[in-house]
């Protein structure tokens, strides 16, 4: 799978201490959007491109990664094509999946422990879009996305 990653300062130790080892040990091929070090930056700047890569489909998904995971979700969000979701657990990460049809994935780097991030970002990876009753509720954010609705 070819993954996204992009994070801000607040996220940078996280991506390359953690996020990107273990998608690259999982055999994912990532781009990554930046940011590429610790000094304060701006979270849109490197959040944007990120997620037009997948909304493109030149990536598959997308890992953003910010202090709260507040501020790349609110930003991933407004891009056309994508569905971000903070996940925090597994429970959210499995929900965005299966239910939302969730494309970007947005992490609190400050907010959650190493383990706590791996087992989200496995849980994302392994879990697929359930059809059915939830097709619906998607088509209609699409719809909404469009302008429609």
């Amino acid at each position: 799978m070819k993954i996204a990653v992009a994070s801000d300062h607040r996220g940078f130790e996280t991506k390359r201490k953690l996020v990107a080892p273990l998608l690259q040990k999982a055999g994912h091929e990532l781009i990554d959007f930046g940011c590429n070090g610790s000094d304060v930056c701006d979270y849109p700047d490197f959040a944007v491109p990120a997620s037009r890569a997948v909304a493109r489909g030149e990536c598959d998904i997308g890992i953003l990664l910010d202090g709260t995971g507040i501020g790349m979700s609110i930003v991933a969000n407004k891009v056309p094509g994508i569905c971000a979701a903070l996940a925090h657990d597994d429970l959210t990460a499995r929900v965005s999946r299966e239910k939302n049809h969730c494309n970007v994935l947005c992490l609190p780097a400050d907010l959650i422990s190493e383990q706590q991030m791996r087992d989200i970002v496995e849980i994302f990876l392994g879990t697929h879009f359930t059809d059915g009753r939830h097709t619906a509720r998607v088509d209609k954010i699409r719809t909404l996305e469009k302008g429609g609705w």
